[in-house]
């Protein structure tokens, strides 16, 4: 591998991401959902449903504030709930509600879809191979130390 092939990886993967994202985001906005929107969705669905909102933000990667301007437009369109944790007056636990369903059923069919394009023409091993090098670059970050 040339230097320069290595040198575009971080771009490469930033950009690609970067475009991925986009692309469903483009899918996505006919149902009223904004990239912030389907995302909390995804990780709440994913989650089980209900978390606290904490936990959330830190899994979305967002400030606290950020995910409260995300949570209360999902809250007006009635696809969350939040409510109080007994025995900590501070906390909130986010939980979708029956009418998210159909809505992440129709995330998760566009997001299909948009992979089934993303990845055609990549066999099952390279993509296997393409996997573990992701997982060894993000571990690699992991303990890399902060400057």
């Amino acid at each position: 591998m040339s230097a320069s092939t290595r040198e575009l990886v971080g771009m490469t993967v930033a950009r690609t991401a970067r475009m991925w994202r986009n692309k469903l985001d483009e899918r996505l906005s006919p149902l009223g959902l904004t990239q912030a929107r389907w995302l909390v969705l995804m990780y709440l669905s994913r989650m089980g449903g209900e978390v606290l909102q904490k936990e959330l933000a830190l899994c979305v990667g967002v400030e606290g504030p950020t995910l409260v301007r995300v949570l209360d437009g999902l809250e007006r369109m009635g696809f969350v709930q939040r409510r109080g944790v007994e025995g900590d007056r501070r906390a909130r636990r986010v939980c979708l509600t029956s009418k998210a369903d159909g809505v992440i059923n129709d995330i998760m069919r566009i997001g299909i879809k948009l992979r089934g394009e993303a990845l055609a023409g990549i066999s099952d091993e390279e993509l296997e191979r393409f996997f573990h090098v992701l997982e060894v670059i993000l571990a690699n970050l992991d303990a890399a130390p902060s400057e």
